[in-house]
């Protein structure tokens, strides 16, 4: 996975717990794409160093609470396994295969989502 998309999805999950502050700060420089020198400036009161601290104790956060609940790994999982479903439901409309044993890969996958969860 990609460093945005890994910034991104960890902010979406975690980013509540941050304070106010470090939410804005963070969210301008991973999601907006903002320098550290834009942020400062447009802050003011705080530097670019400051900025890079607390950017980096932001992510040092998120990373701490995706390692205790792993909500963005068991997304991605159920994200893949329900791509599967629709992959599944795919090749059988084009092939008409057996739709019992279509049912039946469709159950399996659903059992690991399930037991995932």
């Amino acid at each position: 996975m990609n460093k945005f998309l890994e910034q991104a999805l960890l902010f979406d999950f975690y980013g509540e717990l941050l304070t106010d502050h470090q939410k804005e700060i963070y969210e301008q420089f991973a999601l907006e794409d903002l320098s550290l020198s834009e942020i400062a400036e447009m802050k003011g009161g705080i530097s670019r160093q400051g900025v890079h601290d607390l950017v980096k104790r932001c992510q040092k956060t998120l990373e701490g609470y995706e390692m205790k609940l792993h909500l963005v790994e068991k997304f991605l999982s159920v994200k893949e396994k329900v791509s599967k479903i629709d992959d599944t439901l795919a090749e059988w409309e084009r092939e008409k295969n057996d739709p019992e044993e279509m049912v039946k890969r469709i159950r399996k996958i659903a059992d690991a989502i399930i037991e995932e969860l």
